[in-house]
């Protein structure tokens, strides 16, 4: 995981990472998109495929990068584990609203309950 995490601290990376996320490029389409030089995007590569992020396939004299979610697994777990406890932490933080709504609601009924009891009464008593 920790090779991920620094694949992905690069802002270069990421953007590479970016454009092979849905379709296989040559290694000079994705130097098209920066204004680096071809071996600057190939050392970015290494480092991406080196980490698990990105397969890469030769065709010819061409290498062909896609990412590879696999190398996303481990880092995914990671976060996850930290999602998970903050959506536990708000599914709790919800249940004790709606409860405390219900007291009050509760509450407000019961005044209410009291206060027509209260009326009926003054009003039989006349």
């Amino acid at each position: 995981m920790n090779a991920q995490l620094r694949a992905l601290a690069g802002t270069r990376r990421r953007q590479i990472l970016e454009l092979v996320r849905d379709r296989e490029l040559a290694a000079g389409e994705i130097a098209a998109h920066f204004d680096v030089t071809r071996p600057a995007v190939s050392q970015h590569l290494s480092v991406l495929r080196d980490a698990g992020l990105v397969a890469e396939r030769r065709e010819g004299t061409r290498r062909l990068y896609r990412a590879d979610g696999s190398g996303l697994a481990g880092l995914k777990q990671f976060v996850d584990r930290f999602w998970a406890v903050g959506l536990d932490r708000l599914r709790d933080e919800a249940e004790a609203e709606r409860a405390r709504r219900e007291d009050r609601s509760a509450v407000g009924l019961n005044r209410l309950r009291d206060e027509a009891e209260a009326e009926w009464a003054r009003r039989e008593g006349r």
